[in-house]
Parts: C-alpha cells; structure tokens; sequence
C-alpha cells in the first residue's frame, strides 16, 4: 500500500529536482540571475537618478531587449544546428565582460548614459543567442512528464532572483556604491559556467548543411502547422506589451508616485519578486488535468486588475499588496504559457520554436517600455499604468470566450 502512496506536496511540487543535471544548472542559473538583479536595481536607479527622464528609462529597457526581437530567430537556428552549451557559455562571457565594463567605468567615473545604453544593447545581443539554447536544453534535462514542473521551478528561480537580487542590490547600492552590483554580477556568471561545463547534455541531431533562412522557414512553418501554436505566441506578445512594463518604470512610480527613494523602490520589486515566486510555486503544483489554459486567462485577468489598482494606490503598503498579487499573476501566466508551448513542440525544432517564443514574450517588452515611457510624459504614470491594466483585463477576458482555439491539438 505505502507503494502507491501519493507524494506529498513538498516532493510534488519540486520534483523535477530528482534529475541531477537539472539541479546543477538550476543552481548555476539561480545564482547568476540573482547577480542580473542587482545589476538591474543598480542600473535602473543610476539611469533615473542620471537624467531625471522616464523615457530613457524606457530606451535602456528598449535596447536591452530589441536584439532579442532582430537576432533571436538566427539564434534559434544556431541553437538547433550546433553545441547548444558552448552557445550558452559564450553568451555568460560576453554578458560576464560586460558588467566587468559597468563596474570598472563607474569605479574610475567615466560612467556616462550612453555607456549603460550600449551596454544593454551588447547583453540583449547574447541573449537572442542565450535564449534559445537555454530553453531547448531545459527539456532536455527531465522526463516529460515532469517538464511543465522543470519549467514552473526555472521561473521559481528567475523570481527567487527577483526578491534576493534586490535586496542585495539595494544594500550594495545604497551602502557600497554601483560598482559593487555591476562586478558582483559579473562574478555570478562564473557559477552558471561551471555549471554548464558539470551537466551532461544530450547532442541534437540537426542539419548542419542547412542555411540559417532555410532554418528560419522551417521553424515558421512548423509553427503555422502545429494548431495552438500561434494563438500562444500572440498571447505572450500581447501579455508582455501591457504587463511587463511596470517593472521597468518602478524607479519613477516609487518617486513621482509614493514620493519615496531607493528604499521604496529595491523593496516593491522584492515584493514583486515574492509574488513571483509564489505564482510559479502554484504552476509547480498543479497536476495536469487539461484546466492549464482556463489557469493562465485567469491569471491574465488577475494582472490587469491588479495593475490597475496598482496604479492608484494611495498608500505604499496598498501598493506593496497590489504588486504581490500582480507579479504572482504574472509569473503563474508566464509559466503556464511557456510549458503549454514547449509541450506542443518537437525536440529538434526547439531552439527555433522557442526563438520565435522569446521574440514575441522578450520583444514585446521594448515596445511597450518605449510606448509607456511616451504615455508617462504625456498623462503620468499612474493614468498610463491603470490604461496597461485594463487592456490585459480586455485581453483576457476577450481570450477566455474563444479558449477553445488553445485546444485544438494534443501536446506531442
């Protein structure tokens, strides 16, 4: 009988852990992204405190992220026609150099805008090459059956990230200065090379003779021929045009909106952070059952109405409560969408899958940043967030009546 005892929900939530190699690089994973985070606190504010501009806020966010939207497609096809960790080590050291840069021209003080603006724009060029290779190796790791669960706990990490990273950044930055964040995090992608280096990961049995546009044709058109596909990946696109932006103008809504500092700031994006974790957690936890679809359009709901509220919150702790709930809507739609793609995607096809992935999920983020950085200098940034909101509200809703085009196909 203690044979067929189901596992509690500790070991079922977390058990994509049993596979060794998936638990090495999430750890490597984990640790880096836990130094993105205090780069991004460190950036962000310095940005900010620069120009006093919400738009050039907006414009790093842009160029940090539109490499991803021109070059991911190319990287896809890399990533499905050669050593997918040798990409992904070449992307931590170009990424790796560049905070080093950050940290050595702010030491000296010759750290201007225009420096952290091309600098974005060089790590959202390893990205688009990054991206693809990471999110094709994942699946490689565990069992099938268990991949929805790997993806829940990639995000457990990424958030996990997102409270710590903060929290450190905002200690370094306050007590030690920028440079502390920028060449911490340059020491953390250190960790998720050695990682890679420790993990056996199955070769791919590509064309290597095939040219990068014939790649490119042959991942479009699976996509258009795999039903389910593209209603996800317009979805992605829209979600992150109107639901990732707030991230990005925290700096000025802790300002211009609570009137506060760096301390309200690095602490709304560690509550953002725990809400995070805490939605993945929810992913994490679900068993299957065919209800992951209704799960994410409510979820998409729920973010825009906590956005909305977000956006007039008259106190910081009404704020604080809002943005708990909209980063734990956030993570549990981003992580119920990525595994419903994967799941209907072959393993050899992938990399360019999951490339066309990344530009709708990661390039609708520049544009929205930019569009949001414009309707902030017209109406402010309350009236721009609540219109962010209830357009996901409309999205949502408008999804959940024609859901069944989600449905259309078996995952493979």
């Amino acid at each position: 009988m203690a044979a067929n005892r189901k596992p509690g929900f500790i070991a079922s939530t977390f058990r994509a852990f049993r596979y060794r190699d998936y638990a090495i690089l999430w750890g490597g994973a984990c640790t880096s992204s836990i130094g993105t985070w205090m780069q991004k606190v460190a950036q962000s504010w310095l940005v900010y405190q620069l120009s006093n501009d919400a738009f050039l806020l907006g414009l790093d966010a842009f160029l940090g992220e539109i490499p991803i939207l021109l070059f991911s497609m190319v990287g896809g096809v890399v990533a499905d026609r050669n050593d997918r960790r040798r990409i992904l080590i070449g992307s931590q050291i170009v990424q790796m150099t560049s905070a080093a840069t950050l940290a050595i021209l702010y030491a000296l003080g010759y750290l201007e805008i225009w420096h952290i603006l091309c600098l974005s724009f060089t790590n959202g060029l390893a990205q688009a090459f990054g991206g693809p290779a990471y999110q094709a190796i994942v699946p490689a790791l565990v069992e099938q059956k268990d991949l929805s669960n790997a993806i829940a706990l990639n995000s457990i990490q990424f958030n996990l990230a997102r409270v710590i990273g903060p929290v450190l950044g905002g200690f370094a930055l306050v007590n030690l200065g920028a440079a502390w964040c920028f060449g911490l995090n340059a020491s953390s992608f250190l960790v998720v090379i050695a990682a890679l280096l420790a993990v056996s990961i199955p070769k791919i049995t590509g064309n290597e003779e095939l040219s990068v546009a014939a790649g490119i044709g042959q991942g479009l058109q699976f996509i258009r021929n795999r039903k389910g596909l593209m209603p996800l990946i317009f979805l992605a696109f829209s979600m992150t045009i109107f639901g990732m932006s707030y991230i990005v103008f925290l700096p000025a809504f802790a300002k211009d909106v609570l009137h506060g500092g760096e301390t309200e700031f690095t602490t709304l994006m560690a509550i953002s952070g725990g809400g995070s974790i805490l939605g993945a957690l929810l992913v994490a936890s679900l068993s299957g059952g065919g209800r992951e679809v209704k799960y994410m359009l409510g979820g998409l709901i729920a973010l825009g109405a906590a956005l909305t509220v977000f956006s007039y919150s008259p106190h910081f702790w009404w704020a604080a409560v809002a943005i708990f709930v909209a980063g734990a809507a956030l993570m549990a739609v981003f992580a119920l969408v990525s595994s419903l793609v994967q799941l209907r995607t072959a393993d050899e096809m992938r990399g360019r899958v999951m490339s066309v992935y990344n530009i709708a999920f990661r390039g609708g983020m520049p544009l929205g940043s930019l569009a949001m950085g414009e309707a902030i200098g017209f109406v402010g940034v309350a009236p721009a967030l609540a219109v962010a909101g209830l357009a996901l509200v409309t999205l949502g809703v408008t999804f959940s009546v024609f859901h069944r085009i989600f449905l259309t196909q078996e995952p493979l």
